[in-house]
């Protein structure tokens, strides 16, 4: 066993084996409360830099959700957000000039639970690769191998979409979002296919019992799995938060069977 992996047991069976949690001084209604007080028990700084949490390994923590977030990995382009760097000169739809604000109207839902807080999350955005949405919106891959959100008037079903949609809108195929191939492949390699991934798994009375690792991921078998409908689009974009929370995620049945081995 290298000595990277050797440190990384070492601090859970040190920190985090036979504990529970402690997430009095966080929100605790805060859904990161929990992966925030394990980060510190093993010793990693928070970040966003989408790199391995620890000495080349991506840690997940236990969650009762259902299902593990490989990352929250933003478009590279919204109609509403074109392109940037290199990428301007290719920008998607750079003559659609309309905020998020109208972006979340026209491709949006009310969520009558929250003062009809306009969200594009849940009905209006598809999930799976291959998902038409009710709202016109279809999850794909384009020609050149990057991952494309579209719209198309005609498979919209809402009663009132004439009146939601602008007239120059109201056409078949029209890309609202975009990863660019190039954008993915970094993500997943960054985190993914250094030294693999570990996850920190708790019995049923609340307590951290064991540690796994798995393997190192590539892009070429993580796009297959999100083909596969295996990896999966979360979209949790709401009005009034500047994050468009844009998760990718896999069952955790799906990551447990990728365990190759357990302390």
């Amino acid at each position: 066993m290298d000595k990277d992996k050797q440190e990384i047991i070492n601090r859970f069976y040190r920190n985090v084996k036979g504990r529970m949690p402690d997430t009095g001084g966080s929100n605790k209604k805060h859904d990161g409360a929990e992966g925030h007080w394990l980060e510190k028990q093993m010793g990693i700084t928070p970040n966003a830099d989408n790199k391995p949490d620890l000495f080349g390994y991506e840690m997940k923590n236990h969650t009762s959700s259902g299902k593990i977030t490989y990352g929250d990995w933003s478009a590279s382009e919204y109609i509403y957000l074109h392109g940037r760097g290199s990428k301007k000169v290719n920008s998607i739809n750079k003559n659609y000039q309309i905020s998020r604000d109208d972006f979340l109207k026209i491709f949006g839902n009310p969520n009558a639970l929250k003062n009809n807080r306009l969200s594009w999350s849940g009905t209006p955005c598809p999930t799976y690769y291959g998902d038409v949405t009710t709202f016109g919106q279809s999850l794909t891959i384009d020609a050149n191998k990057n991952v494309i959100i579209t719209y198309s008037f005609s498979k919209d079903q809402r009663l009132d979409k004439s009146s939601l949609v602008p007239t120059s809108m109201q056409i078949e195929d029209l890309i609202i979002a975009k990863w660019y191939d190039s954008d993915l492949r970094l993500k997943v390699e960054r985190k993914f296919n250094q030294n693999g991934w570990f996850t920190c798994t708790k019995n049923d009375n609340g307590e951290y019992e064991s540690i796994s690792f798995g393997s190192p991921m590539n892009y070429n078998s993580w796009i297959q799995l999100f083909k596969n409908k295996i990896v999966f689009f979360d979209s949790g974009m709401y009005q009034g938060n500047s994050r468009p929370y844009s998760q990718w995620r896999a069952s955790t049945g799906y990551w447990h069977s990728l365990i190759k081995e357990t302390y």
